[in-house]
């Protein structure tokens, strides 16, 4: 069984389908291969930001923001960076915001998020933009029908809601303009290889129930599959810490397959970036829950012990948490004052009856009984509580500086000295579990600033591009802010359509 399109797009996140609508749009024959029955993947899951610096959307917010400002703040954070790269991307940001929003279809806003680090260029408040909502009523009834529901509703088998919003506003809205052009969709799909004429991709092979099935392209090959956080030994090879069942990837994706087909064909691999990580809320069933945003308790490794600023940006944190075993898993200790509930954004957060008959929280009356439940020496998370509860009472945690940065304030509602430090005093207590999630990996296929891929001496493998969490990140360990993995994806989704349209 063989089909032949000009370009062929395997994978279904943000980068995925921005490449595919641009090409579709073009005149380009498209195709997306997703290889379950829904398409978004993590993206889907997201709240959508897109960390594209310099466009019209920030202009109209008007907030500081321009491709200076950017490549400054960039500068002054991003570790040994592939200049090209980066500059392709400060470049083609806004050209890209432009095109899209020249569509219909889409339609962005500004959205204020601190980013994460301060650094000269950081932008108040944040530069990043996301999708404005879509009604499912005003959407074609396939387009609404194909788009993976948000993380919470999606693990318990649930439906999407009636309003699209964040990133599954995104990928409905470049779904949406992707059909009406003509594009095709297929799902449970999964590609098991490229297709070779010579030393030029030309298309994918893939399996269906009837057997296996090759799909053909005549201009080239975007792959944009996300990472491999979903491949237990891929995982243990490249030393990506955390664990399959913590991933924020829905289950049975992202296990890099195209970015071991990129290899076996002779693609330059670059693992360096590792991953996008966040402190995990673990669930009675074992998985991790995507957390940011505590507004007050503390986080204690199994000594006892504060490791970090709790209101640290969530890649941040969950860095200092994989620095030593004896951190993963940790504990959120936190008190009564929010009626027993998570005070942080957890996504999804479980019930916490749940989580309490399960184990993967505990309630005690007094801190010496919670640190005995959770084994901890008790004696040390008391003088650990008693020590932060003074930093709550002067205002100034002397140890990680929570409170002294925009982002550690941003959800914080604290009413003393420092709004980000409340004490824990109000009886019952609580303890969290939590485990190192990830929002994906982020090593993988070696691109250069137009998205093909290249082989380890530098050429380009004719016919195959590569976007998003498949490729090695422009921005290798670093997150600079809300929606950098879906900005840098659709960025470089965007430069490979580009080649696309001129290659023969």
């Amino acid at each position: 069984m063989t089909d032949v399109y000009d370009v062929v797009v395997v994978g279904s996140g943000g980068g995925a389908m921005t490449g595919a609508f641009l090409a579709q749009k073009s005149g380009l024959s498209t195709v997306v291969v997703e290889k379950t029955g829904l398409l978004g993947g993590t993206s889907a899951y997201s709240g959508g930001a897109c960390w594209l610096p310099g466009s019209d959307v920030q202009q109209r917010a008007g907030i500081a923001d321009s491709t200076e400002s950017a490549r400054e703040y960039l500068g002054a954070i991003l570790v040994d960076p592939d200049e090209a790269r980066v500059e392709a991307f400060l470049a083609h940001a806004p050209e890209l915001v432009a095109e899209l929003e020249a569509d219909e279809a889409i339609d962005f806003e500004w959205l204020p998020f601190p980013e994460y680090y301060a650094a000269p260029g950081r932008v108040p408040f944040g530069r990043s933009i996301q999708p404005a909502n879509v009604k499912r009523g005003d959407l074609p009834e396939r387009v609404g029908a194909l788009v993976r529901p948000p993380v919470e509703r999606d693990r318990a088998g649930e439906g999407g809601r009636n309003t699209l919003s964040g990133g599954q506003a995104l990928i409905a809205r470049l779904l949406d303009g992707f059909l009406r052009d003509g594009g095709t969709v297929l799902t449970e799909l999964p590609v098991t290889g490229l297709v070779l004429d010579g030393d030029r991709v030309v298309g994918v092979a893939g399996m269906t129930p009837e057997g296996p099935k090759e799909i053909r392209a005549r201009r080239g090959v975007l792959v944009a599959a996300g990472g491999f956080e979903g491949n237990a030994g891929l995982r243990a090879e490249h030393g990506v810490p955390g664990d399959v069942a913590w991933t924020m990837a829905p289950a049975g994706t992202n296990t890099g397959e195209p970015i071991v087909a990129g290899a076996s064909i002779g693609a330059a691999t670059d693992y360096r970036g590792i991953g996008w990580f966040c402190p995990g809320l673990e669930q009675p069933d074992g998985g991790g829950s995507f957390t940011l945003g505590f507004r007050s308790g503390l986080m204690v490794d199994q000594a006892g012990r504060r490791y970090a600023n709790e209101s640290l940006p969530y890649d941040r944190f969950g860095r200092a948490m994989a620095e030593t075993p004896e951190r993963i898993p940790s504990w959120y200790v936190f008190d009564s004052r929010e009626g027993g509930r998570l005070p942080a954004i957890a996504m999804p957060e479980g019930d916490p009856a749940a989580h309490l008959a399960a184990g993967t929280w505990v309630q005690a009356d007094s801190l010496p009984e919670l640190a005995g439940a959770i084994g901890v020496p008790p004696a040390e998370l008391v003088a650990t509580v008693e020590r932060f509860n003074g930093f709550c009472e002067s205002g100034v945690d002397e140890d990680f500086g929570r409170g002294e940065d925009e982002y550690d304030t941003f959800f914080a509602g604290g009413e003393g000295a420092n709004k980000a430090l409340t004490p824990v005093t109000q009886a019952p207590y609580y303890a969290a579990r939590f485990v190192l999630s990830d929002l994906g990996t982020k090593g993988g296929l070696v691109t250069d600033a137009a998205g093909r891929v290249l082989r380890e001496g530098g050429s380009h493998i004719a016919g195959l591009y590569a976007a998003g969490n498949s490729a090695a990140s422009v921005f290798g360990t670093v997150y600079p802010g809300p929606g950098a993995p879906l900005g840098s994806a659709m960025v470089f989704a965007s430069l490979a359509v580009r080649e696309l349209r001129s290659s023969t």
